[in-house]
């Protein structure tokens, strides 16, 4: 089990005033579950994510959990360029861990042609691909996703997320997906968390049932964006809507 604790998260600007984010946030995640933590573009997902990933220690409450094995999709993409595609995959495979297949999850992730190009080579979307390609790489116990399908068009955003999902029935991983986009969230995750308010809160803690059919999400959908404004505000995640920031 992975549990935490936010009580408060300020920032400091550079001229001293202090803004806090982040009240009362309480997260547990237990292996196979699919957690999509969902609120509008700014509200605080990504400092959630790095509190939770032990990347920002500077607030007030506690993380535990016991030694999972992480692997991480950032915002950009946070390839090293002068490495090719299939050596940043193995870069990030230390002593001990099996040797990753890097054509199958290339293959996986749709860029079976990539292995010997490098970043500069790649568009703003293969690189996402390739990002996710490299944080699987790691077979990891939880898999943290902050956008990872910004700068992908729908049908291959919902692709890459069914990869996700088939990937987690597999291995019996949990999956920790930050997005704005409501549809998306509802296509992979197990319980969606809303962030809302100012600073932000745990708003809504909303299991989603198993099956998860079109009707369910779609009933799903229109409960939560009735029920938080900024979802339909925002177009995020509601029909014709796009999966690109």
């Amino acid at each position: 089990m992975f549990e935490a604790r936010i009580d408060r998260k300020v920032f400091v600007a550079p001229d001293g005033t202090r803004r806090q984010v982040l009240r009362d946030v309480r997260v547990s995640i237990a292996g196979g579950e699919v957690i999509a933590l969902l609120g509008s573009s700014g509200i605080g997902k990504s400092t959630t994510l790095r509190i939770l990933l032990g990347l920002d220690t500077a607030f007030d409450g506690a993380v535990q959990h016991r030694d999972w094995r992480i692997g991480v999709v950032f915002q950009e993409p946070r390839l090293l360029p002068w490495l090719t595609v299939a050596d940043n995959l193995r870069l990030v495979v230390t002593d001990g861990m099996p040797q990753p297949d890097i054509g199958a999850l290339l293959e996986m992730v749709r860029l079976p042609n990539a292995a010997d190009l490098y970043p500069r080579q790649l568009s703003l979307g293969m690189a996402r691909r390739a990002a996710l390609a490299r944080a699987l790489a790691v077979s990891p116990e939880l898999l943290a996703l902050d956008e990872p399908f910004a700068s992908l068009d729908p049908q291959l955003a919902a692709a890459l997320a069914d990869v996700v999902g088939r990937w987690t029935r597999d291995t019996g991983a949990a999956v920790l997906l930050a997005t704005h986009d409501l549809a998306q969230a509802l296509q992979l995750a197990s319980r969606v968390l809303v962030l809302a308010g100012t600073p932000a809160t745990l708003a809504a803690d909303v299991p989603v049932p198993a099956g998860n059919d079109a009707a369910t999400r779609a009933a799903l959908q229109a409960d939560l964006a009735s029920r938080f404004p900024f979802f339909t505000a925002n177009g995020d995640g509601l029909p014709g809507a796009s999966l690109t920031d």
